[in-house]
């Protein structure tokens, strides 16, 4: 029964989710907000929706290992699974933009998680404030310079008026009912989880960091085989870039902001093993596949994925 629970609270988790990025996305053209801007901020913050909801009343209940765990857990998955079963479906070619500013801000980030919990194993408000402003710097330093670019290349898109928008009525609905899906799926997954963990007899961090990430990664999942099937391997490397430095720096930012993260049974390994994962992943960019992410690198991924599950179990 726990295991039902689970998927249909992850189900509702990701149905809450696209309705309040479909609201979102909606408002957004009501108020004439340039698309460039609304695709880096709502639709980016909301494949991330499912690992904040989760990690936030993780939180906020104290369980301050699940809230960590899960985000080190989704960023480990988002590179080492996701990129290594979109690389197998077809090779993943980085973008200068990738190679000189999303992966070395990955980079960035994820050694700050690194640095904000060598030294006590929590992460304090202080700490939690500081990754929101980077957050916050990160994305205005984005917005800028990708319009820079569209002006001078003269792609500045137009606004479309001839594209239906969505009912007015039909916004607030749709944000109301994404939010109650949210955190009505986001408790329930939370008690499931912490339910399975005793039956399995293994603690909160090792399931939040495996079963828990992986489900709270499936919209990025999905989103980046769409992106491969439409022939846009780069956009799902952004997916998967912009996710993990969410994850980071807005979702542990907002959640130690709030309430105070202690790292509990979480160790420092899966940290190492989250910063290795995208050093690997420039180094791929770098000198392995020469600006590209080839099937057998994906194949590698996928066996590191494996592996490092294997050592938690």
């Amino acid at each position: 029964m726990n295991y039902l629970i689970l998927v249909g609270a992850l189900a509702l988790i990701i149905v809450g989710a696209m309705w309040l990025t479909d609201g979102s996305v909606a408002l957004a053209k009501r108020l004439r907000v340039p698309e460039f801007i609304v695709g880096l901020t709502v639709v980016a913050v909301g494949t991330s929706m499912p690992e904040f909801v989760v990690s936030f009343l993780a939180a906020i209940g104290g369980q301050g290992d699940m809230a960590i765990g899960n985000i080190v857990g989704s960023n480990i998955f988002n590179i080492f699974a996701i990129l290594g079963v979109c690389a197998l479906c077809s090779p993943i070619v980085f973008t200068k933009t990738n190679i000189r500013r999303d992966i070395p801000i990955c980079i960035v980030a994820t050694l700050a998680l690194l640095g904000v919990t060598a030294l006590n194993r929590d992460i304090s408000r202080l700490e939690g404030i500081l990754l929101l402003a980077g957050y916050a710097v990160m994305l205005w330093l984005t917005i800028r310079s990708d319009r820079k670019a569209m002006l001078e290349s003269g792609e500045m898109p137009k606004e479309n008026d001839s594209e239906p928008l969505m009912p007015i009525w039909k916004i607030p609905v749709w944000i109301i009912l994404g939010l109650a899906g949210l955190i009505y799926g986001g408790n329930i997954f939370v008690e499931s989880a912490s339910e399975l963990a005793r039956e399995w007899g293994v603690s909160e961090a090792t399931i939040a960091i495996t079963l828990v990430a992986g489900g709270t990664s499936l919209p990025e999942l999905a989103s980046s085989l769409v992106s491969i099937l439409k022939g846009s391997t780069s956009l799902a490397l952004g997916n998967v870039l912009g996710s993990n430095i969410a994850n980071i720096l807005l979702i542990l930012g907002t959640c130690s902001t709030v309430t105070p993260l202690t790292m509990g049974d979480i160790a420092m390994f899966d940290i190492y093993v989250a910063v290795a994962a995208v050093l690997v992943v420039m180094l791929s960019a770098l000198v392995i596949g020469r600006d590209k992410l080839t099937r057998i690198e994906g194949l590698l991924f996928l066996v590191c994925y494996g592996a490092y599950v294997y050592t938690l179990i």
